[in-house]
């Protein structure tokens, strides 16, 4: 079985999968990739199961030696990779010689990147998941971010969709044409930095002005944020409900309005139960788009019924399941 030596693990670099659902009620959110749809593509790419686990690098990548030859894609945001100082762009599958190194720098735009490998990442499996619950230590690669040193299974066998393929039909022998994701399709996928939600349980227990408030005014993201939550700075709300209630169930994307009067977007390491109300929810189309968020990023709220959000939700899971998604194309 072939591998990968971690020489460099950058900033934030865990082995996570689309997550581990159905366990809020043992108090075990789903975690998995912050933006499952640059991870989904990216499997994708290399011909693995949407699901299969792959390598979340937050705003500094790094740096690895594959023991052996691989096909591999690199998507979401641009880090600036180089397979033995050659550049790799990103949403584009790519060969990989034995020895080969792939270094990431800090990035360009978002805030991760996936690195993708036929086969999938092979790690034990934690309730059915591959994904690195930080808060917790469970899952991925014994619990926790990668280290230099760690060396990393690859092509566990689960991840693999249909047969197997050749490295030769990744890229061609000069590597000049390679699968790569629609120009004018990774366009309507592109992060989002308005953001759509949909009322929120308690939204009623905010008065008209406190939801002009919030839905008017811009909102940047706090240094304090995490996989855990994104923690905003900028206008407060002065009005409604502040400090803690009866604590309940809480959903990934909900937006809570703490004792400050400040939101707090969930994410997916979140506390599956909360006592600060919630004003709104970001719908599911634009929870990518919350992975990528870095800190500093200036983002506003638009609300949308639950039915527009049904439809943004049927429609881009038609793009995703195009055939016309991934597109030969020149490398370069």
């Amino acid at each position: 079985m072939s591998a990968i030596e971690v020489l460099a693990p950058g900033l934030l670099t865990t082995v996570q999968d689309l997550g581990r659902e159905g366990f809020g009620a043992l108090g075990v959110s789903p975690s998995g990739a912050a933006d499952p749809v640059a991870l989904r593509i990216g499997n994708r790419l290399v011909r693995n199961a949407e699901g299969a686990a792959g390598l979340e690098m937050t705003l500094l990548g790094g740096t690895f030696m594959f023991q052996d030859g691989e096909v591999a894609a690199l998507t979401g945001s641009d880090f600036g990779a180089a397979l033995d100082g050659v550049a790799i762009p990103t949403w584009t599958s790519f060969d990989v010689k034995p020895g080969q190194t792939l270094r990431l720098g800090p990035t360009r735009s978002g805030a991760r990147c996936y690195l993708c490998i036929h086969g999938g990442i092979d790690v034990k499996p934690f309730l059915g998941s591959a994904s690195t619950h930080l808060l917790s230590g469970l899952g991925g690669h014994e619990g926790r971010a990668l280290r230099k040193g760690d060396v990393l299974k690859i092509g566990g066998g689960t991840g693999i969709l249909g047969r197997s393929f050749s490295l030769s039909s990744a890229c061609d022998s000069n590597r000049s044409r390679c699968q790569k994701v629609a120009a004018q399709e990774l366009k309507r996928l592109a992060p989002r930095k308005v953001l759509r939600v949909t009322p929120g349980p308690q939204s009623d227990w905010f008065p008209k002005v406190a939801q002009n408030v919030f839905y008017s005014g811009t909102y940047r993201v706090s240094e304090e944020s995490n996989r855990m939550g994104l923690r905003l700075e900028g206008a407060t709300l002065s009005e409604g409900a502040h400090g803690e209630m009866i604590s309940e169930g809480v959903s990934l994307g909900a937006v809570q309005i703490a004792a400050g009067g400040l939101p707090i977007i969930l994410f997916v390491e979140q506390q599956t139960t909360g006592g600060y109300a919630k004003i709104a929810n970001v719908i599911s189309v634009d929870l990518s788009s919350l992975g990528q968020l870095r800190p500093r990023d200036e983002i506003r709220f638009e609300l949308v019924s639950f039915e527009a959000a049904r439809k943004l939700l049927s429609k881009q899971e038609e793009l995703l399941a195009a055939q016309d998604l991934i597109v030969e194309g020149k490398i370069a």
